[in-house]
């Protein structure tokens, strides 16, 4: 129901006949009644009447037409009713109250109360006079009432605004003292609470996902506190917050009849709000966070003066939060100062010390040539420096597929010096530290729950304009990481172990020189040696054949006829044997010095390789031995010399027909393999002992089975095709096993000169 707080005489109805209040006959009554009766018309006061029935309930009866006016309402339209039908369940229940204690005390009581009619509050001074009948029980009672809202507002704000210059002034004092910033917003919300007599007070801050959490709370609703909740309104969304930015507020007096989103709505209706007062704070233009102030029991209208006490309480919180902000960036700005200040000088310890280690290990290479030496002194030097737990070095391969780790530091087992890790199975770490990258990384050991280690790493790589090396691991127990500083001079000392590793290489590698110098000599002498004897054998022989046949040449005549002959064809064989010699040794020392390229026409192996392998056919058969040629179909043209290609051929064909014995099998195979040809010529029945296989293609190499052929070789056979093999661009190599010997040559389709 609307309060008429204009009068207007002139629309003002006739109530209906006082005499139903009273009685049926007005001149019957009392004086007292009669006294009432005549003021109920005439007086500008505001009269109701309240029937009390048998059972003690309250029925409206009447009201006055000046009670008609202030409410709105007509004398009809009330009568019969109770006053759950006209007030909210708060308000009945406590005129109810009122009625009842008029009726328990018998007399005539007075009070002030604050009621509401369709959303607004109305403050009434009511006086109620109980009725007796004949019986002297009371069966009515007689209320008069006076619109006093205007004094009771004014009371109010002025009581407001005395609260609000203490409040406002303690808020200041807190923050000119300096108190932290949960103490004033706690402080804060329990001061506003008692004044504004709401149900509970909030300062909510936002945080980046535009949700927020509860940073100070004071209220008297029953059930679970919403201090350090973190709190995310599914409506609120950049639209809002701009508004809020702007320094705009959102009053609701009723959440159920304000036109909230129903989103919204039901989100205040979780959290039992009936009515809903939200203020921003702002820092420096940006939106903090808010001050709350909700009402759960009941609908609340919102007065000005409250309001405008939320927003000065929200630029004193503002200003609250802004302090706290200030103190803490100061704050961290002296911690910041501090530590860097011991991080300097950290640094500058931590940089001569290096510095001190750098020239420690400059020395020890400078005296000393031994690497593992260095190496251990850096390992050892670079644990104790960095507090580490573990300190590796380890080396690469010379193709780079295996990392070996040389030399370690450490503290606890597993020692893994000696350890070889595969670079393809761990292609994550390995890949940036070829690239001369270093590699930083925290890891989490394995071990139980409870005692779980976290440990960093850190790998510099080794390496110098030649390329790497290797790399330094340093492990320290701890998830900081090595700072640029740490990684900077441990990268020096990676360099000066690249110097040391290169000087310890550079002296392997010349004394290696010297050794092979020593060997090549020792060959020489050798092959000096060897060739001297194979020279001496066949003149010596023909010098004896040549004594023998002079001896048998006499004056007189021969004296045996038949030696002759004999002795003639030992001449020509030495001669021939000790020519061949001379050739093929001229011919090795041709393709070793002074090799001319050599002219490739392009073969087809079918047609080029059939003829060669027949020729031998009539004298594998003559010794009993099987011939096989095996080519695979669909070979493509192989470029070579052909010279050289069938002279390689013939002298393993020749070869294996003098060593291999009766019964057994000579084969010749070609295939594709690869962008190669291979070329395998086996033979079976004899076997080189694998002591000997590295042997086989060094000049004066024979076989160790005394064949009777053997004296016809010059022993630079397979040295020989060795050497024309690789002038083809070729390779090849010699297996025996289970009886059985194989050469095997592979030449490029497309030779490179």
């Amino acid at each position: 129901m609307k309060i008429n707080r204009v009068e207007s005489l002139p629309n003002l109805t006739n109530s209906a006949p006082p005499q139903i209040f009273f009685g049926t006959e007005a001149d019957k009554k009392s004086s007292s009644e009669q006294f009432l009766l005549s003021m109920y018309d005439s007086v500008q006061t505001s009269i109701f009447i309240v029937d009390v029935l048998e059972d003690g309930d309250f029925r409206y009866l009447a009201l006055n037409p000046t009670h008609e006016r202030w409410l709105g309402i007509r004398s009809e339209e009330l009568r019969g009713k109770k006053p759950e039908d006209i007030l909210s369940p708060v308000d009945a229940a406590s005129v109810r109250q009122r009625y009842a204690d008029c009726v328990r005390f018998g007399k005539t009581i007075s009070y002030e109360q604050c009621l509401q009619f369709q959303g607004i509050f109305t403050w009434w001074s009511t006086t109620l006079t109980p009725l007796r009948d004949a019986d002297s029980r009371i069966y009515r009672l007689i209320g008069t009432s006076s619109n006093i809202t205007p004094s009771k507002l004014a009371e109010q704000a002025g009581k407001i605004e005395a609260e609000r210059e203490r409040l406002l002034a303690s808020t200041t004092l807190r923050i000119r003292q300096g108190q932290d910033l949960e103490t004033i917003l706690q402080q804060t919300v329990k001061e506003i609470r008692h004044l504004l007599e709401s149900d509970r007070i909030l300062i909510y801050r936002f945080e980046p996902d535009n949700g927020g959490i509860i940073l100070a709370e004071s209220t008297i609703t029953a059930g679970e506190s919403l201090l350090g909740k973190k709190i995310k309104d599914p409506c609120f969304d950049a639209k809002h917050r701009e508004r809020y930015r702007r320094g705009c507020i959102h009053v609701v007096e009723d959440i159920y009849a304000t036109g909230l989103h129903p989103c919204q709505r039901d989100f205040l209706a979780s959290m039992q709000v009936e009515a809903n007062l939200v203020v921003p704070i702002l820092l420096q233009q940006n939106l903090w966070g808010l001050l709350i102030a909700q009402h759960c029991r009941e609908k609340r209208q919102w007065q000005q003066a409250e309001i405008d006490l939320f927003k000065q309480i929200a630029i004193q919180l503002g200003i609250a939060v802004q302090q706290a902000e200030l103190e803490k960036q100061v704050k961290y700005l002296q911690e910041q100062l501090e530590f860097q200040k011991q991080q300097h000088t950290f640094q500058l310890n931590q940089a001569q010390n290096f510095q001190a280690l750098v020239r420690r290990i400059t020395e020890q290479i400078r005296d000393s040539v031994d690497a593992q030496e260095v190496l251990k002194t850096v390992v050892q030097e670079l644990a104790k420096l960095l507090q580490l737990e573990r300190c590796q070095i380890e080396l690469y391969n010379s193709s780079q597929t295996l990392a070996t780790v040389t030399c370690e530091y450490s503290h606890s087992s597993p020692y893994c010096q000696g350890l070889i890790r595969e670079i393809a199975d761990f292609p994550e770490v390995y890949q940036p530290l070829l690239q001369k990258q270093s590699l930083q990384s925290v890891e989490i050991l394995p071990g139980s729950y409870i005692q779980v280690q976290v440990v960093s790493q850190l790998a510099c790589p080794i390496f110098d304009s030649q390329g790497i090396l290797g790399n330094i691991w340093l492990i320290k127990p701890t998830e900081d990481i090595f700072d640029q500083l740490e990684v900077s001079l441990v990268q020096e000392v990676a360099n000066e172990c690249a110097i040391a590793i290169r000087q310890s290489q550079l002296q392997e590698k010349t004394k290696a020189q010297v050794k092979e110098l020593e060997k090549r000599e020792r060959h020489k002498n050798e092959f000096l040696k060897t060739l001297s004897q194979e020279l001496r054998t066949p003149v010596t022989t023909i010098s004896l054949a040549a004594q023998t046949l002079e001896g048998l040449l006499t004056p007189t005549g021969i004296l045996d006829l038949e030696l002759v002959p004999q002795l003639l064809q030992i001449l020509h064989h030495e001669c021939g044997r000790e020519s061949k010699l001379i050739n093929d040794l001229l011919t090795l020392t041709y393709l070793k010095i002074e090799p001319e390229p050599p002219t490739l026409i392009a073969i087809d192996l079918q047609t080029w390789l059939t003829p060669i392998v027949e020729s031998f056919r009539d004298v594998a058969n003559c010794q009993k031995q099987n011939l096989n040629l095996n080519i695979a179909g669909k070979l493509p043209p192989l470029e070579t010399d052909i010279t050289d290609f069938e002279r390689i051929i013939t002298q393993l064909l020749n070869q294996a027909c003098k060593c291999t014995p009766a019964g057994e099998s000579i084969t010749v195979a070609a295939e594709l393999s690869a962008d190669t040809v291979e070329l395998k010529v086996s033979h079976a029945g004899a076997e080189i002992p694998s002591h000997e296989l590295a042997q086989v293609f060094q000049p004066f190499y024979r076989f160790t089975n005394n064949a009777p052929w053997k004296s016809s070789d010059s022993g630079l056979e397979l040295a020989l095709v060795k050497a024309m093999v690789e002038r083809l661009s070729g390779s090849i190599y010699v297996e025996s096993a289970d009886n059985q010997i194989t050469f095997t040559i592979r030449f490029p389709l497309q030779p490179v000169f």
